[in-house]
């Protein structure tokens, strides 16, 4: 058994390297939009090959919380505390996952200019930016308001979402000829909401690790 003392050090090193993840996860969404606005490939495939550095991140932080598991015995808050930040590291890794599909699509564009001004894609992105950064913040302060902040912000990203999708059919019956790169956009538009909802399951484990109960923040 190890002493209390080392215990919170191990979880002050799980929540480290959670919010390591949470700034890879904000960066790689950052600069795939970046990528898609600059029809950058090189970006794009840079991108889609540091993925393994947060595959690596979840995988420590499954190694430690299972070893505090293993060597404490944690019960309650503290046992909750450790399953929650395997959801957490489960929910970035997705959110990873998200950004390279973002470049992927980067890549079949090819380099062909948009066939509009990015306007609500950036916005939503920002939103998610937003969102990603204060999941792990309400996590690391036990923030059960901050939490319950991610279903309005969603909310948003959402309404952001169809509307995009409604502007881009429009763009597809006006010419078939953009139905491809309209297509790559609403999957990106797709994917950044995606992100999102993963930011509102790591709300619902900050309340699950408070409260002891789960909430729907994805309705």
């Amino acid at each position: 058994m190890t002493t209390r003392k080392e215990f919170d050090h191990g979880l002050e090193l799980l929540h480290n390297l959670l919010v390591e993840m949470g700034h890879f996860v904000d960066k790689a969404l950052e600069q795939s939009m970046k990528a898609l606005s600059e029809t950058d490939t090189q970006l794009a495939q840079r991108i889609i090959s540091e993925d393994t550095k947060l595959n690596q991140l979840e995988h420590d932080v499954t190694e430690l919380g299972s070893k505090l598991i293993a060597t404490q015995q944690p019960v309650a808050k503290d046992l909750r505390r450790i399953l929650s930040a395997f959801k957490i590291a489960s929910d970035l890794e997705r959110m990873g996952d998200l950004c390279v599909n973002i470049s992927k699509l980067v890549v079949r564009l090819d380099g062909q200019p948009l066939i509009k001004p990015l306007i609500d894609l950036p916005r939503m992105s920002a939103i998610v930016q937003t969102m990603t950064y204060e999941s792990i913040q309400s996590f690391v302060q036990e923030n059960v308001d901050l939490a319950y902040k991610m279903a309005a912000d969603d909310d948003q990203v959402d309404a952001l979402c169809a509307q995009i999708s409604h502007e881009l059919l429009a763009l597809m019956m006006e010419n078939p000829r953009n139905i491809s790169q309209a297509s790559i956009l609403n999957f990106v538009a797709r994917h950044i909401e995606r992100i999102g909802d993963h930011a509102t399951n790591i709300g619902e484990s900050v309340v699950y690790l408070v409260t002891n109960s789960r909430p729907d923040l994805n309705r």
